[in-house]
């Protein structure tokens, strides 16, 4: 089910195993002006979840946020067929029986503005992630670039993230950084990335990070 982060944004989780790691996976729903909805990063829809979203508003627009996000997309765009559906350049490829499927578009010509803006961090070819930042809630939302796991986990996702770097702490998981190509292109987009004014961050895997979330994001990308 979803459930509220701020005003205007909501998020729930799903459960799954890649390569014998349990793992989890969030998809965060933001409502924009006329009660039309964004869906990022889709989970499997449920009816309880259908249901829900109807209540909130009308779907308008499906994002895959990276080329790794993008296995529920498929059913999300069946439910919702009036929904533009994107994705980053080269998912189309990836996806080629998902018709409707678009490239994102220019940040400043994106229909989800002014309260709604995204970023795609460059550097990193092999997820041509976007991040994404709900301006009346100070939220940025992030899939893959960084992750935090806390709290108990199954000792396969503790070994995981301690290993990825990511455990107990948000950081660019070490799995991330060895396929950047561009550091400096990355290192660009780091600093576009921290120009704006965020104080939580919803991370695609496992955390929501309500406090010191900027300074935590400035750390983390010091990598770069």
């Amino acid at each position: 089910m979803l459930e509220p982060i701020d005003t205007n944004i909501w998020h729930a989780t799903h459960h799954f195993g890649a390569y014998g790691v349990p793992i989890t996976s969030r998809m965060t729903v933001v409502c924009l002006p006329e009660r039309k909805l964004l869906v990022h990063s889709p989970i499997p829809l449920t009816r309880e979840m259908q249901t829900q979203m109807d209540a909130l508003g009308s779907v308008a627009f499906i994002v895959a946020p990276n080329l790794m996000h993008h296995l529920f997309l498929g059913p999300m765009a069946q439910a919702y067929p009036d929904a533009e559906v994107y994705g980053p350049r080269g998912l189309r490829k990836k996806r080629p029986e998902l018709h409707t499927l678009k490239d994102l578009p220019e940040a400043a010509q994106a229909p989800w503005l002014p309260e709604l803006e995204h970023l795609a961090f460059e550097g990193f070819p092999a997820g041509k992630e976007s991040i994404w930042f709900h301006r009346p809630s100070s939220t940025l939302i992030v899939t893959d670039l960084v992750q935090c796991w806390q709290g108990p986990l199954p000792w396969r996702a503790t070994a995981y993230a301690v290993l990825s770097g990511v455990r107990q702490k948000l950081a660019v998981p070490r799995t991330v950084q060895a396929l950047v190509r561009d550091r400096q292109a990355a290192a660009r987009s780091a600093k576009r990335l921290l120009e704006w004014p965020f104080t939580r961050i919803v991370v695609g895997h496992n955390s929501v990070i309500e406090t010191d979330a900027h300074d935590l994001m400035a750390n983390a990308l010091k990598v770069f």
